[in-house]
C-alpha cells in the first residue's frame, strides 16, 4: 500500500469581512440566550445563525451572526434546526436573527473591527 505524504491542499482562508474571533470570544462569556427555560448546562457557545444569509458551499455565515448558547441548548439547535428552536425556545420567527444583531450592536470591540476591516478593504 502507498501512502501520499505530500502536504494537504490547504482552502482558502476565510474572508477578514466573514471573520471576527474577538466577538466570538467575547459571546462565550455571555449566558446563554435561553437562560431563561432554567434548562442551561455547560459553558456558552458561540452558535452561528444560518439562516442570516451570506452562507456559501462548506462556509458557514458571518460570525457577526452568532449568539451565546449553553452546550445543552447548542446542540438542540442542531438536532432540530433554527426555525423550531426560534419557535420553541426564541419567540417566534427569526428571534435568533433578532438576537444576534443585538449582540453584536453592544460588542465593545464592534467600532474598532469594522474600521480595521475599512482600512484593509
Amino acid at each position: 500500500m502507498r501512502v501520499d505524504t505530500r502536504p494537504r491542499k490547504r482552502n482558502a482562508p476565510r474572508p477578514a469581512e466573514k471573520s471576527a474571533p474577538g466577538f466570538l470570544q467575547w459571546l462565550c462569556g455571555r449566558k446563554c440566550l435561553c437562560v431563561h427555560t432554567g434548562l442551561c448546562s455547560g459553558r456558552s457557545q458561540a452558535a452561528h445563525v444560518d439562516y442570516a444569509g451570506g452562507k456559501g458551499m462548506g462556509t458557514k455565515v458571518a460570525d457577526r451572526w452568532a449568539v451565546p448558547l449553553c452546550a445543552f441548548h447548542h446542540a438542540i439547535q442542531h438536532r432540530e434546526g433554527w426555525a423550531a428552536f426560534d419557535a420553541k425556545y426564541l419567540d417566534g420567527l427569526n428571534g435568533g436573527l433578532a438576537a444576534a444583531n443585538q449582540f453584536w450592536r453592544v460588542w465593545p470591540g464592534r467600532i474598532a473591527w469594522e474600521r480595521k476591516l475599512n482600512d484593509v478593504g
